[in-house]
């Protein structure tokens, strides 16, 4: 394998370059990882000649006949700088890293993130760096931030007073980035200048020392800023914000629900019950995934129906008993008894649209469940849950045609031979996490 080791710190990020990631957030296109690419040493040699990308490359060492290198034919370290939109269209966060650690530039180009914000003093560990990672230097002087020829990529802002915030206007600035200080409050201020720079080209980053922050930053205003510079020594909130990041990609990302159909309806007495009640609001279609086996999980309905008996509560799904496991982001599954305020839980429709919702409250009771069984097609093994035996507890069923009058069927009306929803997946867990191992 030959490895270029130093090829970053004199590629001007003027240059236009185009590149995919791999994957990360949630609406968040951080950086452009190298790939492998097989060629001969002889035209290893032809390449580096051709794109020219420094003069200085001096340092290849080979041991193969491979290269690491990005799978277009030019890379550009600092593209991931310019602005780009995700898949709905949507301006991608960005995050820059402000760090002398080198474990944390190591956890971050791991996750994705190659652009490294140091003091102008320290140009020497950058370019150190640089000879062990592909990364996109810029450096912090007098109130801007310049790249590796002196040009200016942002201007920094403290604000820490109203009157410091006012000042920063859309129409006042010059750099294409904006990096605010935000010394004082935190919240109002980031949601003002989301709103005043919400029809801008500008970019604005918030300088984060946190996760915590940064999360408030990223969703201030629904919108979020664009990015976040992660201002840290220790690796723990690099981690932390990718793994925010990939929860909040899943919401992007479908899940694939199975028609099942019901085989077996039974009363089954009392039981304690969870009734699961979100700071968010549904609509029809929409529920949590619940069910007796991981394995199966039903597209239980929320009680966002009207009734004649009881007003709607769109808040809530009446989910089913302690024991039931309830999928939560990430791929997991935790028990229903273990949810309590302020866990996530994903939200999920007839389509498989998902998205992240936090649990407000929690409430359990002693009420009447009935358990319902149901097979799908290429499997013959049984999948059932138990419910409260009510009319206002509902499964998913399969679309009719192109219409949604029917999105639930109530547990008091449902007969063998329904279809419903389902999401199949791997039966054994340990600690909510799949895992492959025999099961019975």
């Amino acid at each position: 394998m030959a490895v270029l080791s130093h090829v970053c710190s004199c590629i001007s990020h003027s240059t236009l370059f185009t590149s995919t990631a791999p994957s990360s957030s949630l609406s968040v296109s951080p950086t452009t990882f190298l790939q492998l690419s097989s060629f001969s040493t002889e035209s290893t040699w032809n390449n580096i000649r051709r794109t020219n990308l420094c003069s200085n490359v001096n340092s290849l060492r080979y041991s193969g006949k491979t290269l690491l290198r990005h799978r277009h034919k030019y890379y550009n370290p600092c593209s991931s700088m310019a602005s780009s939109l995700d898949e709905s269209g949507k301006r991608s966060k960005r995050v820059w890293i402000w760090t002398s650690n080198k474990q944390v530039m190591t956890a971050a180009v791991e996750r994705g993130w190659n652009t490294f914000v140091f003091p102008s003093h320290h140009r020497q560990l950058a370019h150190d760096w640089s000879s062990i990672a592909v990364i996109c230097p810029l450096f912090v002087n007098e109130g801007e931030v310049l790249d590796g020829q002196n040009k200016r990529v942002a201007t920094i802002f403290d604000v820490s007073t109203p009157e410091e915030l006012e000042e920063l206007r859309p129409e006042n600035e010059q750099a294409e980035n904006i990096v605010v200080n935000l010394l004082d409050w935190q919240v109002i201020p980031a949601e003002n200048i989301i709103a005043a720079f919400q029809r801008s080209q500008n970019t604005v980053f918030a300088i984060s020392n946190n996760t915590s922050e940064a999360q408030v930053f990223l969703e201030a205003l629904e919108h979020g800023l664009d990015g976040i510079i992660m201002k840290v020594e220790d690796v723990e909130p690099v981690l932390e914000l990718k793994e925010y990041f990939d929860r909040r990609m899943e919401e992007s990302n479908l899940l694939s629900l199975t028609k099942a159909t019901v085989t077996h309806i039974q009363a089954a007495g009392m039981g304690d019950r969870v009734c699961v009640d979100l700071c968010s609001l549904m609509r029809p279609g929409e529920g949590l995934l619940v069910g007796s086996f991981a394995r199966g999980l039903f597209l239980v309905h929320s009680e966002c129906l009207e009734s004649n008996y009881i007003a709607s509560r769109p808040f809530r799904v009446n989910a089913g008993p302690v024991h039931a496991y309830v999928a939560v982001p990430g791929g997991r599954t935790c028990y229903l008894s273990e949810l309590k305020s302020g866990k996530e839980v994903i939200i999920v429709d007839h389509q498989g649209r998902q998205r992240i919702a936090i649990v407000g409250r929690v409430k359990i009771e002693s009420r009447p469940l009935i358990l319902v069984e149901a097979k799908i097609e290429s499997d013959n093994q049984s999948i059932s849950i138990l419910l409260q035996n009510a009319e206002t507890v509902a499964l998913v069923c399969t679309p009719q045609g192109n219409t949604l009058l029917k999105t639930s069927i109530p547990v008091t009306s449902l007969k063998v031979g329904d279809e419903i929803l389902l999401r199949v997946q791997g039966g054994a867990r340990h600690t909510g996490i799949e895992i492959q191992e025999f099961i019975l």
